[in-house]
């Protein structure tokens, strides 16, 4: 077989197995494949997005994803030293819920913005209480040990992990960058990403958050 011909083969193969591969790994992340998923998930078809969570607030408080319910959330992990997509992102979320706010201030009642720190390290409930009024008075910020914050991660097909820097005393913090909508029962229902703005959020939610029963 001519040279060139094996070497044409060989790339389509290899452009195979990368779109499979990058099919495979969106599949696992929106929750299309059953791993670590009970039989009633895959049935109903839901996207293995969620779950529960314990961690603190700004306040100190103890905070569980079931304290939750009942309202809508956007949940956005990030952390405070993020240096552009972080604090831009939260600002385009925040921007959402005052915007859906002016159009419709029943529907923005019944959510609320979530900041989960994936660099507990840094993001002490402190550093937090400095930085979730820069957005908005109603951003519930969150940290918790390394565990913890790893356990809420992992629910959320968060990747991250920690980046050096040049210098010995400083780092970043690689990670995913999505804002995701949660239903009153803690479901998932979409996500956007950090190049969403604010007006595109605020029509997402204005189009999926209900009215509560005699709302």
């Amino acid at each position: 077989m001519p040279q060139t011909l094996i070497g044409r083969i060989g790339a389509v193969l290899s452009l195979g197995l990368l779109l499979a591969a990058m099919a495979l790994a969106g599949a696992w992340y929106f929750g299309d494949l059953p791993l670590g998923r009970s039989l009633e998930q895959v049935a109903s078809g839901k996207p293995a997005i969620g779950g529960p969570f314990e961690l603190v607030d700004q306040e100190g408080q103890t905070r569980r994803a079931e304290d939750f319910h009942g309202r809508y959330m956007l949940i956005y992990f990030g952390y405070t030293y993020c240096p552009d997509i972080c604090p831009t992102t939260v600002a385009q979320m925040t921007q959402a819920l005052d915007l859906l706010s002016e159009a419709d201030p029943r529907r923005a009642e019944r959510v609320v913005p979530v900041f989960i720190t994936v660099d507990p390290e840094r993001d002490t409930v402190e550093a937090l209480a400095d930085y979730a009024p820069l957005f908005h008075p109603e951003l519930v910020a969150l940290t918790g040990t390394a565990e913890q914050v790893a356990a809420a991660a992992s629910a959320y097909r968060v990747f991250y992990q920690r980046v050096e820097s040049d210098e010995a005393s400083d780092y970043l913090m690689d990670h995913s960058s999505f804002i995701f909508v949660m239903d009153p029962e803690g479901d998932y229902i979409t996500h956007f990403n950090h190049l969403s703005g604010a007006e595109e959020i605020a029509a997402g939610l204005a189009q999926r958050v209900r009215l509560a029963a005699g709302g």
